[in-house]
């Protein structure tokens, strides 16, 4: 399917301002405290970029998947987290600074580690010589343009301009969620006539990956000696993807709507199961104060 300005343009415009949002939530003190305690960002950022991708892999050759399902399967899963995910962090009374750098972390690493499981996954289901591939040059070049860059931007307003900065973020977060929303509707209005066939392949597939990265994150934070706010932040990022990365690699670079209905449907179901684990945080840390909760 041939991308038009709306996905073409839009897509990649909305995104940016997205990160700006990001942006906007940090400061070069938030980098100075990674350094000095990096458990939690270590853990956090190997899961989301290698664990996920790995679990989606092998979520696809269980199931079956059909080859577009099971790439844009992997697709979701290698993406970073979004600004969604630190809103449901800080609802859980998870570590909320945690969960905003391992996304811009795992954003920023993603401009590499993407395109690499994007192609494996492409040559591991439709072969070495098939046409469809994932432009690498292009792909770096765009996320670099859409995710570096605007992060950037956003941590410059913040330290010139605070008030402003912190007035925007939440108009930026909102207008986030509204982006993903009108996609995903846009998407699934698209392919309205196969919609019951493409959710009966995507549906089983989403709803694993975004329970098993869950409980990876979980699983993996509390063996490595994480808090329990520590923990629901890595498990958070892990659950709630950055869907627009997602539809942006399948649409616009790719131009494949089937390949993007795993994003789309991973986007619908990762807001209930995301307030599943917000409940589930806030009856396990609001028995005991924050301080003691992140070292309990």
């Amino acid at each position: 399917m041939e991308s038009g300005p709306l996905i073409s343009i839009g897509l990649p415009l909305s995104l940016f301002i997205i990160m700006v949002g990001i942006g906007m939530t940090l400061t070069l003190r938030d980098f100075h405290q990674v350094t000095v305690n990096p458990r939690g960002m270590v853990v956090g950022t190997v899961a989301q970029i290698m664990l996920m991708p790995l679990v989606a892999l092998g979520l696809a050759w269980m199931l079956g998947l059909a080859p577009a399902i099971a790439v844009g399967l992997v697709i979701i899963a290698a993406c970073p987290g979004g600004t969604t995910s630190n809103l449901f962090v800080l609802l859980a009374r998870g570590n909320v600074a945690l969960s905003i750098l391992l996304t811009v972390t795992a954003s920023l690493i993603t401009i590499l580690t993407l395109p690499f499981f994007t192609n494996y996954a492409l040559q591991l289901h439709f072969g070495s010589g098939a046409e469809i591939s994932l432009p690498v040059g292009k792909t770096i070049v765009m996320l670099v343009g859409v995710v570096l860059l605007p992060v950037a931007l956003g941590m410059i307003v913040r330290t010139r301009a605070p008030a402003l900065a912190i007035r925007a973020e939440k108009l930026v977060s909102l207008f986030g969620g509204l982006v993903l929303a009108v996609l995903i509707l846009g998407l699934l209005y698209g392919i309205r006539d196969r919609i019951g066939e493409l959710a009966a392949q995507a549906g089983l597939a989403a709803l694993l990956l975004n329970v098993g990265g869950i409980v990876v994150g979980i699983v993996t934070s509390r063996l490595a000696g994480l808090s329990q706010r520590e923990s629901l932040s890595v498990a958070m990022e892990l659950g709630i993807k950055n869907g627009t990365i997602a539809l942006m690699v399948t649409l616009t670079l790719l131009e494949s709507s089937e390949m993007s209905i795993p994003a789309a449907v991973y986007g619908v179901l990762m807001f209930p199961i995301g307030f599943l684990l917000v409940s589930y945080g806030r009856k396990v840390v609001s028995r005991v104060p924050a301080a003691q909760a992140d070292v309990a």
